[in-house]
Order: structure tokens, then sequence, then C-alpha cells
């Protein structure tokens, strides 16, 4: 299985996050094929097989005092890695620009999910596509600080 953290474009924007975070958290996402510039936080979760530090930068949008953020590997068939560390270990560690927290991850259900996956899609065209590509429903991840 694939480290994503060894992915060229990956590797680069977490490096971007270790020398210049504001920088990184409004990512130029052309170089992915993306739209331009997005924001992204730096997820950082336990693996929940190797209890081993797993970084991945994602796209963010906020609710309240919350970061939410979308599992939606593209629309592959099943849910990204970074999800299903998060299923086994909800505690997480962000880096938001140079603001870094710790923070508890809870799948979003009903009218919140419905109001933030709408909010993610604006942020965020493709996820409507990644959700058609796919027939598991994509989980929207709410991010809630608890430092």
């Amino acid at each position: 299985m694939p480290n994503f953290s060894e992915i060229p474009w990956i590797a680069e924007h977490i490096k971007l996050y270790e020398t210049d975070p504001e920088k990184a958290r409004m990512w130029d996402s052309t170089a992915a094929g993306g739209p331009g510039p997005l924001p992204t936080l730096l997820l950082t979760t336990t693996g929940r097989r190797s209890g081993e530090p797993r970084a991945l930068p994602l796209i963010y949008g906020e609710t309240g005092q919350s970061y939410v953020v979308i599992a939606s590997k593209g629309g592959m068939p099943n849910h990204p890695l970074w999800f299903r560390n998060l299923e086994a270990q909800p505690e997480c560690q962000l880096q938001v620009g140079a603001k870094a927290l710790s923070a508890r991850a809870r799948i979003a259900e009903g009218e919140e999910r419905e109001r933030l996956w709408a909010e993610m899609v604006e942020l965020y065209p493709p996820y409507t596509g990644y959700q058609k590509a796919t027939e598991r429903t994509i989980p929207v991840v709410v991010l809630d600080p608890t430092s």
C-alpha cells in the first residue's frame, strides 16, 4: 500500500507546511490539476496498524470553531486511509497555517452533513463528481478542537 506522503506533490505540500505554513495553507492546487488556491490544513492521524503518525494535507472548510474535511478519495470505492485511521482513533493533530492544535474527529450526519457537504462542494466543486463516481456515501468529517 503506498504511503501517500511519498507522492511528490503531497510530499512537497507537507514540506511547504514545515517551511512556510501560511503559504501551504492557501495551497496552489494547479500542480495537482486543481482550480488554483485552496485552503488546506495538515491532518496528522495515528496509523491504525502501525501506531505511527501519518500526515496529509487536505482541503478544509470551517464551521464555528471546527474544521471540515471530506473523505472523498477522488470517488474511489473505499474510504481513504486517513479516514479509517480516524475511525480507529479519532484524536488527531491539525496544522492550519501556523496554528497547531489537537482535535477529535466525528462524522457529520443528517442536516449538518447536508449543510456542510453543500458548503464544501461550493469550495471545491469536483466533490460532486466524486460522489457520483462511487456507491459509498462520502463522509463529511468535522474536526472539533480539543486544545
